[in-house]
């Protein structure tokens, strides 16, 4: 199983001494720490206009780490894609891809902020259709040869070619699901899917069933299934003490950072965000002595790898750790990176054994 870094790059906190600025810099160097110490990918999220999350262009900052990087992965965690002209995403995106020889796994999800929306004029009711349309646009782009047309609902141009074409050949869309009908739009189109523990449980009633799911709508198109990744926040804790600790900010992350981007008032959400509704409910009702999430691991790394392989077992190819939430000091998060890769990541088969670790990021 390959291993990779994860952050929504949030920092909505009470009294919060740490800077947006001073934030996105530390995930910068956080990623630049990840191909480091033998992780496999980067993934690094998009939020506009709020302090869930400060990080506004993930390709400038994926960017950066490929011309300070040689082998791990750049992947955006993920893209909002409604909000984008589908075009000019697949020129950035296929730019990057070409730079970097072929190191983009770019990924893309519908959102469930409003006010982001509404911020750069797109139409909250209509993410789902715009999602659809902007992804099947963006494949095209990629991977037709000459000149192409398209007459959507959202979209319409005519004879279009965008340059330059991606370095990897043919590239796919990975797709963030949240419920089974973005599950569906993967499998019918060959296309990888992330999944996050929860969200699959809400919808499928475990992470293995969701995997099952997709590997059955799949077959049912006559192909075996592509890449599936799984977001999870994980944190080492050896002491009954840093334990405590790690309840406390992961508690704090979903409280503070996360809650106030949740929507809450069942008038205002559309039929296809419901579930939100459920993770918000939860989240009202969390506390650090009894949390518990498929999500979630925090304790000794036995603890962790247990969780791991339970994952592992439910057939994902990849998971992507959060180690970023709660207010966890940068050097502190330094610290949980390498320990992971020393203590966790070698009970697993995959890329990272084998490979050098050079100097410290810091």
């Amino acid at each position: 199983m390959k291993f990779g870094y994860f952050t929504l790059s949030d920092n909505r906190y009470p009294k919060n001494p740490r800077t947006p600025e001073q934030a996105v810099l530390d995930i910068y160097r956080q990623c630049l720490e990840a191909e480091r110490i033998g992780m496999h990918s980067v993934w690094v999220g998009e939020h506009h206009l709020n302090g869930f999350g400060v990080n506004s262009a993930p390709q400038v900052m994926l960017a950066m780490v490929a011309a300070a990087t040689s082998r791990i992965r750049l992947a955006p965690a993920v893209v909002l894609l409604p909000i984008h002209h589908p075009l000019h995403a697949a020129e950035q995106w296929a730019t990057l891809d070409l730079l970097s020889g072929g190191r983009v796994d770019f990924a893309a999800g519908r959102g469930y902020d409003r006010a982001e929306f509404e911020a750069f004029g797109a139409s909250f009711d209509d993410s789902a259709t715009l999602f659809v349309e902007g992804l099947e646009i963006i494949a095209r782009a990629w991977n037709e040869t000459g000149r192409w047309s398209h007459q959507g609902r959202h979209w319409r141009f005519h004879d279009v070619e965008i340059t330059p074409k991606p370095f990897q050949r043919p590239m796919r869309p990975m797709v963030a699901c949240f419920s089974r009908p973005s599950m569906e739009l993967a499998a019918a189109n060959d296309w990888p899917i992330v999944y996050a523990p929860f969200s699959a449980a809400l919808a499928y009633g475990s992470l293995a069933d969701g995997v099952k799911a997709y590997e059955a709508q799949c077959e049912s198109h006559g192909r075996e299934r592509r890449q599936v990744v799984c977001s999870v926040y994980l944190h080492i804790a050896e002491t009954p003490t840093a334990e405590a600790y790690g309840r406390e900010r992961v508690v704090s992350y979903f409280k503070d950072a996360l809650m106030p981007a949740l929507p809450s008032d069942p008038a205002l959400v559309p039929p296809n965000y419901r579930y939100f509704l459920k993770i918000a409910e939860g989240v009202r009702n969390m506390r650090p002595e009894n949390f518990s999430s498929s999500s979630v691991c925090i304790g000794p790394p036995a603890r962790l790898i247990e969780h791991l392989k339970v994952i592992e077992a439910a057939g994902v190819d990849e998971v992507v750790v959060g180690f970023n939430f709660g207010l966890i000091p940068h050097l502190m998060l330094l610290e949980q990176m390498a320990m992971f890769m020393e203590k966790v990541a070698p009970a697993f088969e995959g890329p990272h054994r084998g490979l050098r670790i050079g100097v410290a990021a810091g």
